[in-house]
Parts: structure tokens; sequence; C-alpha cells
């Protein structure tokens, strides 16, 4: 029954990824600004125009393009970029995985962080470090993020001097392969501000959700159980209470994974970070329809298999989950 529910879940993420792939494809296709217009000025002679709109398909009703888009997307092909006239592929490969490193490592951070300091407060609540905690935590998650990140990239960065104050690597440096060029003290020392940046702001969101669970869950009746065999309060809840706490903390993963990646591309402007979200502003802003179509697949592709996984997850964590 469970496979029955895996597979249909399943398919409904195929069927979401392609809506979505079908929406930005003609959303952009609709608009009144043309793409070409940044390379084939009106002087140019009409058949050099011709030919150029020919080149990128663009000459084709936009149905046609539509169904030449999707059989070219299963052979892994997402065409040729208007703007440097580069596969798709080639351009994004690279920046997808600089940008999940990001938004992976601090996404992690803060859900990690979350439950654990949320944790603590359930246990501490009423106390000063329960309402300090809150305090904190709900100001950072109310400051933008882009100034958060100036802030934190002025103390740090410039003041200090502590760690780089944008890009990835050094400039200069080379690297081999792919694991010399994540799996390197120079790149860890480049990914700690914008990681620190972006985990301490979604941070409040587990962890208000993992103490609020949790101060529920106490009044249950097998906490006072636990309590009458005599279980001290510290296991009683890391060992109970923070269990079936962890739910709705995966039932909201997916949704702050959404939100990520709209401040992502904030986050990477502010600390020059050569990633999807940098990508996505200068395509969206010169029209270069097949960057924008799988940039919003690649990031799109992301929170619908969080999703997913989300589904799958709690389907493991709450046996009460009816999956028939």
């Amino acid at each position: 029954m469970r496979g029955r529910y895996l597979l249909k879940r399943f398919l409904l993420m195929i069927v979401t990824l392609w809506v979505l792939l079908t929406i930005v494809f003609f959303l952009f296709r609709i608009m009144p600004a043309d793409p070409t217009a940044l390379f084939i000025g009106a002087s140019l002679h009409p058949d050099s125009q011709n030919m150029m709109m020919e080149q990128f398909g663009l000459d084709k009703p936009k149905l046609e393009q539509y169904f030449i888009y999707m059989k070219n997307l299963f052979k892994g092909q997402f065409g040729i970029s208007i703007r440097t006239n580069q596969p798709v592929v080639k351009m994004l490969r690279g920046k997808l995985w600089n940008t999940m490193f990001m938004m992976g490592t601090a996404m992690g951070l803060a859900l990690i962080l979350g439950v654990v300091i949320g944790t603590i407060l359930a246990w501490k609540r009423g106390t000063g470090v329960d309402t300090g905690g809150i305090a904190v935590f709900l100001a950072l998650r109310s400051a933008p993020e882009f100034w958060l990140g100036m802030i934190i990239l002025l103390i740090f960065g410039y003041i200090l001097q502590w760690f780089p104050i944008g890009l990835m690597l050094t400039p200069g440096r080379a690297y081999t392969g792919f694991f010399d060029k994540y799996f390197n003290w120079d790149f860890i020392h480049h990914l700690v501000l914008p990681v620190f940046t972006m985990s301490i702001f979604y941070l409040a969101t587990p962890m208000l959700v993992t103490r609020n669970s949790i101060l529920d869950i106490l009044h249950e009746d097998f906490i006072e159980m636990a309590h009458a065999k005599g279980l001290t309060n510290k296991r009683i809840m890391f060992r109970y209470a923070l269990r079936n706490a962890l739910l709705p903390v995966v039932t909201i993963a997916p949704l702050m994974l959404g939100f990520a990646i709209g401040g992502q591309v904030l986050l990477e402007k502010v600390y020059s970070w050569p990633g999807m979200g940098r990508e996505l502003v200068e395509a969206v802003s010169s029209m270069d329809y097949p960057v924008v179509q799988a940039a919003f697949l690649f990031l799109g592709a992301i929170v619908i298999i969080g999703n997913f996984l989300a589904d799958v997850l709690y389907s493991y964590l709450d046996p009460r989950v009816k999956v028939g």
C-alpha cells in the first residue's frame, strides 16, 4: 500500500514539473519584449534577421516551438543560450552545483539548529532563555535577507576581515576537478558567510514549529506515562517529545526550501556567488528563453523533489498516515 502511495506521489511530481515547464515556456513568449532585439538591429539585412530567428527556432509558431522543446528535453538538450550562444546545460551545470552547495548547507544547518534550539526553548519554557531566544531569532527573521547579508558582510568581511567579502573561490586559484573545487578550505572559507546568513534567517521557522509542537505533545497521555515511569525530563524531552514534534518540521521543510530559492537570488547578488540565482536574473533581464526555462526547471525541481521526499519521510515517521 505504501508503494502505491509513493507511486502516486511520484507521478504527481512528474506532472507538476511538466506544468511548471509549460507555464514558464508560454509565459515568456506572450510577453511583448523581443529577445532578438539584443543582437538583431534594424539595420541588419532582412535575410540575416530571418536566418538568426531560424537559428534559435523563433520563426516557428509557439505551439510548434513547444513540442520541439519538449522533444529535445527528453534527449537532455535544453537549447542554446540566445545571449551567449553556448549550450544551456554547459552554462548552468556548474552554477547549479554552486547553488546546491550553498543553499543545501544553509537549509540543513537551519533545520538542525532550529530543531535543537526549539527543543531547548520548550524545555526552558517561561524562562528568560525562552523569551530571549524567541525575540532574537524573530528579529533576525524579520530583517530583509539582503540587508542581513550586507550587515554580516560588513562586520565579518570588511571590519574584522575574518572571511572573504565575495565570490566562491580566490581569484586565480586553479582546481583540477569536482572534488578539488568544492572540498577545499578556500571554498569553505568563502562559503561560511552566505551559509551563516541564510541559516540564521530561516532558523526561526523550524525553531518555533518545534517548540510549539513539543509544548502540545507534553500534554499527551504517553508523556504522562513516561513521567510515571520515573524517566528524567531530559530523556522525555529528547527521546519521546522531540520524535513526535519532528512531523510538523518535515511538513514545513519543503515550504522553507521554496522561500529559500527566492532569497538565494538576493544573497548571490550580495556575496557575488556564481550560482543559479544570478544567472536567472541576467537571463530574465535579457529575455534569454532557453536559460530562463532551464533555470526555472532546475530550481522548481528542487522544491518539487523536496516535497516528494518529505512525503516519503512523513509516511515512515508517522505510522498513522494512511497510505492506502
